[in-house]
């Protein structure tokens, strides 16, 4: 019991061994490890890789070609059944795999489809895990995967078998760090588990190592809760399907709490920076009585009046019925969607990343008339967090700023002021939430669980077969 208790406060540094899993893990979690991990039919038997149609980009074609003129352009590719065993395939390699930015639930998976596919199909070969994130490759911190290591991991969530991070690999000397980590590893691969961000930057490292004729090739495979690397291309990211179930028991609860107390409306935020997939799936899954939708505010134009507006109006049509509670969902980067917001938030960040905000708030001077304006308009706990340093990648923190409290805030004055004129009577208490890490790191589904897997052989299949700057996707 020592032992395993050391391993838990090491975290990365010492993975767990199957020895420890009767007294850690609990009997959910050693259950899941039986579940059976079934692949697409496809890539159970004999297969071959088929070049498909030329990338391209959604937007901006000519300026992407100019940043990966190496990469631009190259053919997709496509799994197809083959009568037999294709035999330029032979060799074994040496793949690392990395996990950045967020955690979301089939990480693990993503690792053991991996690590399975180099057993199976390319013996002999070994797998690298780069620990806390490419901070892990710069840094050359990795450890050596094998069956006994991995095995704890599979089927559960989190990211804890190597740790994440949300470094980015950027600069001239961070490529080099990761050019001689390359070499001393003699990697023939690189698979980078992550998020559009991530994504972005494990094509620059394809972009760097394919310019200076390195060996090394480099796959993503799309991570992100948030939904928000959905296209034709990638049908849907994993975690988010975990998290959307995880996340509708939680609002289901709390829609239980409000019909039985009768007198709260639970203001719950949910987690999407750049999409509001989390808010409509749940919306979809609990039918709550308001579901506020980031796109359809940006498509419309709406202003934080207008949004104030729509919620106070239903609240007060319920009232009219005898119904003082509900419950409603907003996405996480709402204030983001908003047009006016948005101008706020980019002269905002054009200030931060050149002047000092000065306590006397003269600093205010420098922003348009309008976003001063509304910039006063906001509660001060808000003003606060728009001014919060930024994350790595340049965005505004959005999970630390509380939209739901801004809102409750805003339909409190306004439902007053309609008190005042004799169009409201009804009484209105607001409960606000943040659903938010409880569904990063939850047990996968079964649908994760399998997708993922199935993502981390198709990267080996990908890698194996000298194909880089793709993602993995089925």
């Amino acid at each position: 019991m020592a032992t395993a208790n050391a391993a838990l406060a090491n975290g990365c540094d010492n993975g767990p061994s199957p020895g420890r899993l009767s007294s850690v893990y609990s009997e959910v979690q050693t259950s899941r490890l039986n579940h059976p991990l079934r692949l697409p039919s496809v890539l159970k038997g004999p297969f071959k890789l088929v070049d498909g149609p030329p990338s391209s980009a959604a937007g901006n074609p000519d300026e992407i070609a100019k940043l990966f003129p190496n990469l631009f352009g190259q053919p997709s590719a496509k799994v197809v059944p083959t009568g037999s065993d294709p035999s330029d395939f032979a060799g074994s390699l040496k793949i690392g795999v990395v996990l950045s930015g967020g955690q979301a639930p089939g990480g693990h998976n993503v690792i053991s489809g991996i690590f399975d596919y180099l057993q199976e199909r390319a013996k002999g070969s070994i797998l690298y895990g780069f620990k806390g994130g490419p901070a892990g490759i710069m840094k050359c911190k990795y450890v050596q995967l094998t069956p006994e290591f991995i095995y704890p991991y599979r089927n559960q969530g989190g990211f804890d078998m190597i740790c994440s991070g949300r470094d980015k690999i950027e600069t001239p000397e961070q490529f080099k760090q990761a050019e001689e980590t390359a070499v001393k590893l003699d990697l023939d691969g690189l698979v980078v588990i992550g998020g559009d961000d991530s994504n972005t930057n494990a094509c620059l490292l394809a972009e760097n190592f394919r310019q200076k004729k390195m060996k090394i090739r480099v796959i993503g495979c799309p991570k992100t809760i948030d939904g928000d690397l959905k296209c034709k291309e990638v049908p849907t990211s994993f975690g988010f399907d975990t998290a959307c179930k995880i996340y509708s028991e939680m609002i289901g609860n709390v829609m239980t709490d409000a019909r039985s107390t009768g007198k709260y409306y639970h203001f719950v935020r949910l987690m999407g920076r750049a999409a509001s997939h989390i808010t409509l799936e749940c919306a979809l899954q609990t039918h709550p009585n308001i579901a506020i939708i980031g796109e359809e505010v940006a498509a419309k134009k709406q202003t934080l009046k207008n949004v104030t507006d729509y919620i106070t109006n239903i609240i007060c049509k319920r009232a009219e019925l005898g119904y003082n509670y509900g419950v409603i969902l907003i996405p996480e980067g709402l204030i983001d969607f908003i047009p006016e917001v948005q101008q706020l938030i980019a002269e905002l960040n054009e200030i931060l990343a050149h002047d000092v905000v000065d306590k006397e708030g003269l600093w205010k001077k420098k922003l348009q008339h309008q976003s001063q304006l509304l910039f006063e308009f906001l509660p001060q706990a808000i003003q606060e967090q728009l001014l919060l340093e930024r994350d790595p990648h340049g965005n505004v923190q959005v999970a630390k700023i509380e939209t739901e409290k801004m809102l409750i805030s805003m339909v409190e004055t306004e439902l007053e002021k309609r008190k005042l004129e004799g169009t409201y009577s009804g009484h209105f208490k607001g409960q606000s939430h943040f659903f938010g890490y409880e569904g990063r790191c939850g047990l996968p589904t079964n649908f994760d669980a399998t997708y993922c897997y199935a993502l981390g052989y198709g990267a080996g299949v990908l890698l194996r077969s000298g194909k880089t700057g793709l993602i993995s996707s089925n």
